[in-house]
């Protein structure tokens, strides 16, 4: 009866602490939680294993945009970019086999098996330019790249997306009642691209 009581306990923590998004292990210890208290919890479904290292609580629900937020969660300090970031915003018809996620250059590069993933290594130095957390339909957290950041980035890296991709995904944006041209131009110029970028820009807005 203890032990059932102390995981009811530990349960309300970690759904206090991180609601229904998936989190690491290393995120419930520090919140209190002991790895063998969280052991017991697995063995008694009150913790269901999403990828290797994450975990989240039953029920939560899984929704269309959950590997990304498991993949930010075993990735805190990446991003999602490139095919995935397309996807996300509604810039490509494309499902990507796998999650595209960025590291900072000299930062920790993670292999995950589940879901599977690509990593790419961008500069440090402008790493977090265009970088903003949102959340799934399942209200789950996760980094992506901004949809300005993401289509600069499919031009200039057009060898990993594909250059009609990334052509197409510059005529979807430009169509939208929210497209800022300037901004695509800004981040370019900050990142790198510029060359790739200006050039189709300027054909499609003459």
């Amino acid at each position: 009866m203890r032990s059932i009581c102390s995981i009811v306990r530990q349960v309300d923590i970690l759904r206090e602490r991180f609601g229904e998004r998936p989190f690491r292990i290393s995120e419930a210890v520090a919140a209190g939680v002991s790895r063998s208290t969280l052991h017991r919890m697995r063995e008694a479904g009150e913790l269901t294993a999403v990828g290797r290292g994450v975990v989240q609580l039953p029920g939560a629900g899984m929704g269309m945009s959950s590997g990304l937020a498991v993949v930010s969660a075993r990735v805190p300090r990446g991003a999602i970019c490139l095919n995935s970031a397309l996807a996300f915003w509604d810039l490509t018809d494309e499902v990507p086999e796998r999650i595209h996620v960025a590291v900072p250059r000299g930062a920790y590069r993670p292999s995950i098996d589940q879901p599977a993933i690509q990593v790419h290594v961008f500069d440090a130095r402008t790493f977090d330019v265009g970088r903003e957390q949102h959340r799934t339909d399942a209200d789950e957290l996760f980094w992506i790249y901004s949809a300005e950041r993401s289509i600069v980035d499919a031009m200039r890296m057009s060898r990993w997306v594909g250059r009609d991709v990334a052509l197409h995904a510059l005529r979807r944006y430009l169509d939208r009642a929210d497209a800022q041209p300037a901004r695509l131009a800004e981040i370019a110029r900050e990142v790198g691209g510029a060359a790739q970028l200006t050039p189709a820009l300027e054909a499609l807005l003459s």
